[in-house]
């Protein structure tokens, strides 16, 4: 309560404060025909007794007829509450303020929603009216919580590690490759900048500047239109490092988060586990495992070639064909044979791939469309494969190496949020399993035209050492080292060491990726002037906070964020201007006809 009138706040209130005259401001939780009010501000709730004598008449009518959310001051005396009226679910439980003064700071009208965390509220509603939303406790706690890990992050980099905080520019110009970026126009016709989406090439000019070590709490931007969980702006923990190589990121980072790790939370043990690129998609169908729990792939590519079945042999005879299968614990006792239609489904709709379920009977026995093609010794056998018990499913895929590998991965987690919703507990989200994945491809097909490579993180990243030979001759079998940090199935990380020699970074750019390198001469040339060299990564924080805070959507970990469409539904914005606006920066906008009537009328 230091520098304003208030003696106290709402939250610290107890018996040993009995006696006491204090000051409290605050909201109007919640208020009881004319006999009491429950006051809340950013630390908690005080009860507060309404006076019923004549010479407090004009202290009751104040507080009796003040709506819910009203500010106020209130000053009293702090009592016992009478025996039997106290409430252990409240810190200030055992006591409550008999009021002498008070005053109204601020009517509030009729809300549009209540106040209350309980209460479900729409989310167009919620980002409406986004500054009462704030005032529920889980926001509160939310944004207080944020603020805790970072600035515990701050003392650990800058004060324990001796990084450098500094701020870099937000008005650039477009970098090759990667998410689209926003673009702003400029007073010179047909010059823009563009809004980066990273602080990318600026953290690696400050390496050639020999700052060392940069660290910087990030603003970054991304037009990626309407994308579930994704915010236009967005938060990275942004760090770099000269003279470092990729273990040395991977300690910094684990200590980082051990020392900033809020205490409420199941404690991380260091250092994380790791695995690579291929054991990650191999063993779990996806580069961001959620090692939580179990149900890995299994590959039965062996004992499915002594089993003469015309599609497995047909799968197996392409190049990278497998045959691979998950086993749905307890699935027939959970799980319905609408959910398994649907599994099956979702691999054709989303893969384009078959699934061929495997039953196991309360007599041991096998149900499949495949138990025809199975004698019993190989009924057997494929159960012990698949470690399989009563009443286990397993869901069987074959074809091509990566599609097989991601289908199944991804009706590993649809399997397990259907496990969940019909009570079986798989993923404690009060555990927190962390994951380094390393040894990623440094170039992919792009999706449009395969024939073309683009690059899996960005064109900054170095190649594996043992792979630098291979750039030349065959780029597509090049590692990169690049890594990734998961959590519990999530990406909340991403870095690398980063090319620092301008020979090799410009082929890459013109021979390998096909870029103009021109858009790029200014880091060219830096890396000419004795670059040295340095990685580094950045730490998705609204993802890493709203994982740690268990929040349904990383919109509960910010302040004023965007809706789903990329929209601030409280101030409206986007907006239209003015053509007398836009003529500065020489931009005419042209209309679809219909929009123009619209606009017109």
């Amino acid at each position: 309560s230091s520098f304003i009138a208030r003696t106290n706040t709402c939250g610290e209130l107890r018996s040993a404060h009995v006696g006491q005259k204090v000051t409290l401001y605050g909201w109007i939780q919640y208020q009881r025909q004319g006999l009491f009010l429950v006051l809340r501000d950013f630390q908690g709730l005080t009860q507060i007794i309404i006076p019923q004598d004549e010479a407090h008449s004009h202290v009751k009518q104040l507080l009796s007829n003040a709506p819910v959310e009203s500010v106020v001051r209130v000053t009293g005396i702090v009592s016992l509450r009478p025996p039997g009226q106290e409430n252990l679910k409240m810190p200030t439980g055992d006591i409550e303020v008999k009021v002498e003064t008070a005053e109204v700071l601020n009517s509030c009208k009729k809300l549009p929603f209540e106040i209350k965390d309980f209460i479900k509220k729409s989310e167009t509603l919620r980002m409406q009216y986004r500054y009462l939303d704030l005032r529920s406790f889980q926001l509160q706690y939310n944004l207080r919580l944020r603020s805790q890990i970072v600035m515990r992050m701050r003392e650990y980099l800058c004060n324990l590690h001796g990084f450098v905080d500094v701020e870099t520019p937000t008005l650039f110009k477009r970098t090759p490759g990667g998410a689209k970026e926003f673009l702003v126009p400029s007073r010179e016709a047909g010059k823009f900048y563009s809004l980066p989406q990273s602080p990318q090439q600026f953290k690696q000019l400050l390496m050639v500047g020999g700052l060392d070590r940069y660290f910087q709490v990030a603003r970054c931007y991304r037009d990626e239109g309407s994308r579930p969980d994704r915010q236009p702006e967005f938060t990275q923990i942004d760090i770099e490092m000269s003279f470092v190589d990729q273990s040395g990121i991977q300690r910094l980072i684990e200590g980082l988060l051990q020392y900033s790790w809020p205490e409420d939370r199941s404690p991380i043990t260091t250092p994380f586990p790791s695995m690579t690129y291929e054991e990650a998609l191999a063993d779990y169908g996806t580069d961001k495992p959620d090692t939580r729990f179990g149900m890995k792939i299994v590959d039965i590519s062996d004992f499915s070639q002594r089993l003469g079945i015309h599609f497995v042999q047909n799968a197996l005879s392409y190049p990278h064909g497998t045959v691979k299968a998950i086993c749905i614990p307890q699935g027939m006792r959970y799980l319905r044979n609408k959910d398994f239609e649907s599994l099956k489904e979702a691999a054709r709709s989303q893969f384009n791939q078959e699934i061929v379920d495997i039953i196991c009977r309360p007599d041991g026995s096998l149900k499949s469309l495949l138990t025809k093609f199975l004698g019993q010794e190989q009924q057997s056998e494929l159960i012990q494969v698949l470690k399989m018990q009563v009443d286990d499913v397993v869901l069987l895929a074959a074809g091509e190496h990566k599609r097989v590998c991601s289908a199944l991965g991804s009706l590993r987690l649809e399997s397990a949020d259907l496990l969940e919703a019909a009570g079986l507990v798989l993923r404690d989200p009060a555990v927190f399993h962390f994951l380094w994945v390393v040894d990623f491809p440094l170039f992919l097909p792009k999706e449009e035209n395969p024939t073309e490579l683009e690059s899996a993180h960005h064109p900054f990243t170095a190649p594996h050492p043992s792979d630098t030979s291979l750039l030349y001759s065959d780029p597509t079998k090049v590692r990169s080292q690049h890594y990734d940090l998961v959590l519990n199935g999530n990406e909340v990380g991403g870095g690398s060491i980063r090319i620092h020699n301008a020979e090799l970074q410009r082929f890459v750019l013109e021979k390998v990726l096909k870029e103009d390198s021109e858009v790029l001469s200014h880091l060219l040339d830096a890396l000419e002037f004795g670059a040295p060299p340095h990685g580094g990564i950045a730490l998705g924080l609204d993802r890493l906070i709203s994982l740690i805070v268990g929040a349904q959507s990383i919109r509960d970990v910010i302040a004023f964020p965007k809706s789903f469409r990329g929209r601030d539904l409280m101030g409206n914005a986007p907006d239209y201007v003015t053509a007398e606006e836009l003529e500065p920066y020489h931009i005419q906008v042209s209309w679809p006809v219909a929009e123009a009537e619209a606009k017109k009328n």
